[in-house]
């Protein structure tokens, strides 16, 4: 498989494994879509790491492949291009990317898929996909802007240059820069700690920050409104309100 989904301590961990680059074909695409929606159906899995493994996180679509399809093959391919990632994006728990290597073009657009980015002090970002005469298709047009702003993002894709770990840091396109062997590891924790949160209010806010960047505000606020008050008639709610109560803030155990 070029996809697997490994699951321990209520972590999920979506593993790309297509040697040697990880390139992004169809086979593979449809592979995410698929492990991403069973994330997504699964009790056991409360959060989620994308990881392409040590040397390399996505190098992008498979060029070769994509050399073969002319127009009308592109047009009944793209929405199952997009549908692959956004099902990602659609996972309703946290997500962490732990970037090593490369993660330019699909690459990339798989990152910014992901709630928070963990690079390797060597890794490299980027949408090349101009000097192939295209633009980002997997949703990096939009993901990209909506994270770093749009002049950041056009300069990114106008250039198709790459950046380096320190600067994806000082634009926001990684959040932590870390030694390469420790990328897993720590994007592991980030995502262990959170899946021993409340889940449903994790899913309430996931939720109500995306749905705030993708509308207006009046819509963003009704979302979060909703979850809000529709949070109190969980267990979670019970327990973390009792235990700040009796013990103190940070110490309720969730179910």
């Amino acid at each position: 498989m070029t996809v697997n989904l490994e699951v321990a301590e209520g972590v999920g961990t979506l593993r790309l494994d297509r040697p040697p680059m990880n390139a992004l074909d169809v086979a593979t695409q449809d592979r995410l879509k698929e492990l991403a929606e069973e994330a997504t159906r699964r009790d056991d899995v409360r959060a989620v790491v994308i990881y392409g493994g040590e040397r390399v996180f996505a190098a992008g679509a498979d060029i070769k492949e994509m050399q073969n399809m002319d127009h009308t093959a592109m047009v009944l391919r793209a929405r199952a291009l997009q549908d692959s990632f956004t099902a990602v994006a659609r996972i309703p728990k946290p997500v962490v990317a732990a970037v090593t290597g490369y993660a330019l073009g699909g690459g990339c657009e798989l990152a910014l898929c992901a709630d928070y980015r963990i690079a390797a002090e060597n890794a490299k970002l980027g949408q090349p996909e101009i000097l192939l005469g295209l633009i980002p298709g997997a949703g990096g047009t939009q993901r990209l802007s909506r994270l770093v702003g749009p002049s950041k993002a056009k300069d990114l894709i106008f250039t198709g240059r790459q950046v380096k770990a320190d600067e994806a840091l000082a634009i926001g396109l990684v959040d932590r820069v870390v030694p390469a062997a420790e990328v897993y590891e720590q994007a592991h924790a980030w995502a262990a700690r959170l899946a021993q949160g409340p889940a449903i209010a994790l899913r309430a806010a996931k939720e109500s920050v995306d749905t705030g960047l993708e509308t207006d505000i009046d819509t963003g606020l009704t979302v979060e409104r909703n979850w809000f008050a529709g949070l109190f008639a969980t267990e979670d709610r019970e327990i973390g309100m009792r235990s700040f109560v009796e013990e103190g803030p940070g110490k309720a155990k969730f179910r």
